[in-house]
């Protein structure tokens, strides 16, 4: 990745003169690539893994891949093929939970199984975003993907029929899963407000950061 221009001359020149001459230096002229200029400021960056985290259908993979396209992670080209591919199986409104879903199995029953990580690089920081299950079926996976985190993003659906914030609920207990694994830094996002249960109600939005 780096390269080097170099003047033979002075080193000919040397090689000509008495041994007792110090031998003159090659002059030499260096520069980087772009992938590599790219390289060297994303070393100078800090690091951090956030992981994603929530009851199923609160909507995780959908808000994460969404924000990965916006911040520029996912180029238009991949996002047309994951609209297409999405629409193709008549999951349309799923196309931003595939940037992050890849498993044929998720794609198909419209749910995180495993959990998987992907590179957004912002002006400060190189982010590894981790995408964890919320079922309590592949429990496992969400705690292998909680114990890799710096900090978590904990999303929760507005829908009454989804969100369950009780002292036994699972948005809870995944809330207290990440803090008993080390997870101190919580940012707490609240999906579907625009819900027919939603719709920006001040009440609503009020209810659920009391709980």
């Amino acid at each position: 990745p780096f390269f080097f221009f170099c003047s033979l001359a002075p080193l000919t020149q040397s090689l000509r003169e008495s041994p007792a001459s110090p031998p003159l230096r090659p002059i030499c002229f260096g520069f980087l690539t772009q992938s590599a200029r790219n390289r060297t400021m994303s070393q100078s960056k800090a690091h951090l893994n956030v992981v994603v985290i929530g009851q199923v259908g609160s909507g995780k993979s959908t808000t994460a891949g969404h924000l990965m396209y916006q911040c520029g992670a996912i180029n238009q080209r991949q996002m047309d093929r994951y609209e297409q591919d999405a629409s193709a199986i008549g999951k349309s409104s799923f196309k931003y939970a595939w940037v992050l879903d890849k498993l044929q199995g998720e794609r198909e029953r419209g749910i995180t199984i495993d959990f998987s990580l992907h590179k957004l690089e912002t002006s400060k920081y190189v982010c590894s975003v981790i995408n964890t299950p919320g079922h309590h079926h592949f429990v496992k996976n969400m705690i292998t993907g909680i114990t890799q985190a710096d900090a978590a993003i904990l999303v929760v659906g507005a829908c009454e029929s989804e969100i369950d914030i009780t002292s036994l609920g699972s948005t809870r207990s995944q809330a207290l899963l990440a803090y008993t694994l080390g997870v101190k830094q919580l940012a707490v996002v609240i999906n579907k407000m625009d819900a027919r249960t939603g719709k920006y109600s001040q009440e609503r939005y009020s209810e659920i950061v009391q709980q």
